[in-house]
């Protein structure tokens, strides 16, 4: 196994990696941005690393090789990338630690492809990222991600590559961190998208379903109920789905315009329910959950009488350019980062600890995401966010478990 490369400590760094994996969410261009300014300051170079792991599995970094890869960034080619979301990298799902075979690099010869096959049939290219990022001349790489991503840098970390991590994603379940680049977005653009819909639930005097993403923590359901007097279901509780639909057949009769709304986690299952998992696994063993925005409308009209409609708060959250908080964040996480690579600190997951600018340990292998504390933010009889107690809480009402 290749070693980390060996950082000249009269010198430092000299080149830095970056990018993005996972999900898009707005708030990336703005830490790309803000490395690759803050690097150039350092004396560093700065290359972009393109759709994720995938550009350290696929590139070829020989002379005649496949470059498409690799992206030289500079204060030119970054300098207005901020006023835009998604991210200029690109990004993918790949997990370089178990890949399947359809997704095996073209260029990989099959007997190294035979080295690296493991019993369950994947493939581990692990060595072969440790091998492009020494031909690269890589000698720290910044990664940006939610849990997938940062499982693979924590492999990374402990094959002795120095690496800094930025969470990011919108579900904001990341462990070790109070907040996670794109959630502020997402809870912004859920407030704007809820309220727009009122008039047409009003007019034809329906009960809004409005589905979100949260297969395992509810943080995003919660707060978008937080932002907009909603009922909401989130995947920490097996909820009584006849208590819900009493309390929506009221909020319909009581308002004015005779319309509900509730907002549910994509994992957020009511009890004696199944919500099962479609479609082929992605390199991290994940599937998508069915849809139980649709399952739920479906099973509100038929216990109520009242017609219900379902409607995706999803993708749009992600999309767009980031709201304030987010490009705050995403600028003073990628600087938090540049501190951490200037003294040498490697290893170690920008965060926010305490409702400060923090480092912490990258997550653990398996360690599970971070879920909501129900005895203090959610109110389980009334289906809504907690709003009492909060003196002495976070800013964003997050506590760290």
């Amino acid at each position: 196994m290749i070693a980390a490369a060996t950082i000249d400590p009269m010198q430092g760094p000299r080149r830095i990696g970056v990018l993005t994996g996972g999900g898009d969410v707005p708030g990336l261009n703005s830490v790309i941005k803000s490395v690759t300014y803050r690097a150039t300051e350092l004396g560093m170079d700065v290359v972009g690393i393109r759709r994720g792991w995938e550009g350290l599995t696929h590139v070829r970094p020989g002379p005649d090789g496949d470059r498409d890869y690799v992206r030289p960034l500079d204060r030119t080619n970054t300098r207005t990338i901020d006023r835009t979301g998604g991210t200029i990298l690109h990004t993918t799902r790949t997990n370089p630690a178990h890949m399947p075979e359809s997704s095996l690099p073209p260029w990989l010869d099959p007997a190294r492809a035979a080295e690296l096959r493991m019993p369950n049939g994947r493939y581990d290219l692990t060595p072969i990222v440790l091998e492009h990022l020494e031909a690269l001349g890589i000698d720290v790489l910044v990664t940006i991600g939610g849990d997938d991503t940062l499982s693979f840098s924590r492999v990374l970390v402990d094959c002795g590559i120095h690496l800094v991590a930025i969470p990011k994603t919108m579900d904001n379940d990341v462990p070790g961190t109070e907040y996670c680049i794109g959630f502020s977005s997402a809870i912004t653009r859920a407030k704007e998208l809820i309220d727009r819909q009122r008039t047409t639930l009003g007019s034809h005097e329906r009960i809004g379903v409005f589905r979100i993403f949260g297969r395992d923590a509810g943080y995003s359901a919660l707060f978008a109920a937080y932002v907009t007097s909603a009922r909401c279901v989130i995947p920490e509780v097996r909820y009584d789905l006849d208590a819900l639909c009493g309390l929506l057949a009221d909020d319909r009769r009581l308002s004015p315009s005779h319309y509900a709304i509730v907002v549910t986690a994509e994992g957020a299952i009511w009890e004696g329910a199944s919500i099962p998992d479609v479609g082929p696994e992605d390199s991290f063993g994940h599937r998508h959950k069915a849809n139980v925005g649709e399952a739920l409308a479906t099973e509100i009209a038929r216990r109520t009488g009242i017609e219900g409609l379902a409607i995706e708060l999803t993708y749009d959250l992600r999309s767009g350019q980031p709201d304030a908080l987010d490009q705050i964040v995403a600028s003073t996480f990628a600087n938090v980062a540049m501190d951490l690579v200037a003294d040498g600190a490697f290893g170690q997951m920008v965060a926010i600890r305490d409702g400060k600018y923090a480092a912490t340990s990258l997550p653990e292998p398996g360690q599970k995401a971070r879920r909501v504390d129900i005895e203090s933010l959610y109110n389980v009889e009334r289906f809504r966010p907690r709003y009492d107690g909060r003196r002495g809480s976070p800013l964003l009402l997050i506590d760290l478990d």
